[in-house]
């Protein structure tokens, strides 16, 4: 028997009201499920952190901030090699819900396709070759030409974790355009991001990672970190990823910050949820 069919009698009720006691034990049986596939650690390529933790942390925010169901259907840009997948399949309805991950990086797509799809055949993942100097610089097609290989409308809810944090700012913009394509009216895009805003520029409290020693390249929006490769890191200007959102048709719904930048919050990255345009 497994973990998670062991816990079902436990299960506090699911209502289409967030339910908190149903969001944190779904969290809790995520991590404690030794049944869940999980890669090994020489393989993640992407991302700090437990492996579990942090996938089951983010189920909780796409929950709670950007109103994820289990009948979404979900598309993953930047996949990698299923960290969101993972605890994803333990709420996704196997029937009424769906998800379709995407991303540069072979060996992250030919994992999932082995380890995950087989056991939970609404789980799709799919190699695309987008040239990216750290992740696929031999890659066939140019960022800014990308076209999403889905129908318009396709999708209730879109995720792009550490995504926007390694691209320059023409592709940022070429991903919301698409972005707003594929996305069904009334879904949402769940984003994180690094934006450089005051208190993460001057670092007044001294309490930002010490890792995102952000420079300002030229006249922005872009901001490196000059110790590390140009796109292992990206920051943008307070107020350009908001634009650039609106520009590409959507809505930003919310914004939240996060506290790599050494201020109090419940997550790393700073958070965009977003809907198509006049959605709310």
């Amino acid at each position: 028997m497994t973990e998670v069919v062991a816990l079902k009698k436990a299960l506090p009720e699911h209502t289409n009201a967030v339910n908190d006691e149903y969001v944190d034990w779904l969290m809790e049986a995520v991590v404690r499920n030794r049944f869940l596939p999980c890669p090994d650690p020489d393989s993640v390529f992407v991302g700090d952190g437990n492996f579990q933790a942090v996938g089951s942390e983010f189920l909780g925010h796409f929950i709670r901030k950007g109103g994820l169901r289990p009948e979404s259907r979900v598309l993953d840009i930047g996949s990698g090699i299923g960290r969101m997948a993972v605890p994803l399949t333990q709420y996704l309805d196997p029937e009424k819900g769906s998800y379709r991950g995407i991303d540069p990086v072979s060996g992250g797509i030919n994992w999932c396709q082995q380890k995950i799809s087989p056991v939970y055949p609404n789980f799709e993942f799919r190699y695309i070759d987008i040239a990216h100097s750290l992740y696929n610089p031999k890659g066939a097609i140019d960022g800014l030409q990308l076209k999403l290989p889905f129908e318009d409308k396709q999708f209730d809810f879109v995720i792009m974790t550490s995504v926007v944090t390694h691209l320059p700012d023409e592709e940022v913009s070429v991903y919301l355009r698409e972005v707003a394509r594929v996305l069904a009216p009334g879904g949402r895009l769940f984003m994180t991001a690094f934006v450089v805003d005051k208190t993460a520029a001057e670092n007044p409290l001294k309490k930002r990672d010490a890792r995102l020693g952000f420079q300002r390249y030229d006249e922005g929006p872009c901001w490196f970190v000059p110790e590390l490769p140009p796109l292992a890191a990206v920051g943008f200007d307070d107020g350009f990823l908001d634009q650039a959102i609106t520009r590409s048709g959507l809505s930003v719904l919310d914004r939240s910050l996060g506290h790599w930048r050494g201020v109090p919050a419940d997550h790393y990255q700073d958070i965009f949820i977003a809907a198509p345009g006049g959605d709310r």
